[in-house]
């Protein structure tokens, strides 16, 4: 299939363009996730069903705690031949991080559940219905007349459950509910899987929280929260960034706070910012005021090395103010 950066094809198209092409690449986001590593192991996992080569890549570390499905996929594209890249779950071709020099201008699919997706694709099959990425995988496997095995499941299933919050986030609907059903009649232990996604943390993981709450800020008639990770945190310790998924649901928590914000400093340099938000507070307008992007209610950018966090939480203030101010009609005192 022809396409044309910008290229925005319908889901047939997608189906049209994997039957069509072999040896895949397939790409997921840095610091990655349940729905990143859902969407490109999910995908792997399909295209070997259809006698197709593929391998997934991600520009950091492929976390163990989803080693109970990473490692049931195939890794077996030949890089010594023509190779088609495909991204899953990235929005910005920035989110490929140190891979993005390599790949960006390489992307050929991508498939992708952001409204805020930039359209850096040759073609981009994007749903921004889908509370996950994962359900736009499934969705191909159904156009695909693909099989949906239980390995296939365990995939799908993980990164549905992570980017709904076990199916408690408004970006939850009835067609979510009804995927989920599908994958779990497939017999996948999903206690086993929400134990490991959400009731399970380190030592040092909960050092590191504590640290963190009590270091964090409240903002703007504390209708705002931030936590602000920092090196220091991680090397006291001995925490990394994978250890740290779901941190950024905690300040949105708290009663009374509309805007939760997480900064992460990079060990690279830098800072990660996570921001959640409640209605009629757009999380993706705040992040896109700053280069980022994302959902209503979760979304991120990223500040480079020359920030210091003082000057992070003053940029991502900044948007946060000026969006709470558009949205409650009104001057947001500082405090």
């Amino acid at each position: 299939m022809e396409t044309t950066k910008g290229n925005f094809i319908t889901l047939s198209e997608a189906a049209e363009f994997l039957k069509a092409k072999d040896n895949f690449v397939i790409l997921t986001h840095q610091n990655p996730d349940g729905d990143t590593l859902g969407s490109g192991f999910g995908l792997a996992m399909l295209l070997d069903k259809m006698g197709k080569k593929a391998t997934v890549i991600c520009p950091d570390e492929f976390p163990e705690k989803y080693s109970y499905f990473t490692s049931l996929a195939p890794q077996n594209a030949d890089f010594n031949q023509k190779t088609t890249v495909v991204a899953v779950d990235v929005a910005d071709s920035k989110l490929l991080g140190k891979l993005e020099a390599e790949y960006a201008s390489r992307v050929e699919l991508c498939i992708d559940h952001h409204v805020s997706n930039i359209g850096y694709a040759a073609a981009t099959y994007l749903d921004s219905d889908a509370a996950a990425n994962c359900e736009c995988i499934y969705d191909l496997a159904k156009a695909l007349s693909v099989e949906i095995d239980k390995n296939l499941a365990l995939a799908l299933y993980t990164g549905i459950s992570t980017d709904t919050g076990c199916f408690r986030f408004s970006n939850t609907t009835a067609k979510t509910h009804r995927i989920g059903a599908d994958l779990i009649e497939l017999g996948i232990d999903t206690a086993e899987i929400n134990r490991i996604m959400f009731e399970t943390k380190s030592r040092i993981r909960v050092e590191l929280e504590r640290m963190a709450l009590e270091a964090m800020e409240f903002y703007f008639e504390d209708k705002c929260a931030v936590i602000t990770v920092t090196r220091e945190m991680y090397e006291k310790t001995g925490c990394k960034d994978e250890d740290l998924e779901g941190i950024t649901s905690i300040s949105r928590s708290i009663e009374g706070v509309m805007v939760g914000v997480t900064l992460r400093e990079r060990l690279e340099g830098g800072f990660k910012i996570s921001v959640r938000t409640y209605p009629p507070i757009d999380a993706s307008e705040i992040c896109k005021r700053v280069g980022g992007g994302g959902h209503i209610r979760a979304a991120g950018c990223q500040l480079s090395a020359e920030f210091t966090a003082e000057q992070a939480r003053a940029e991502i203030l900044k948007a946060v103010k000026a969006v709470m101010e558009e949205n409650l009609a009104g001057t947001v005192t500082d405090k």
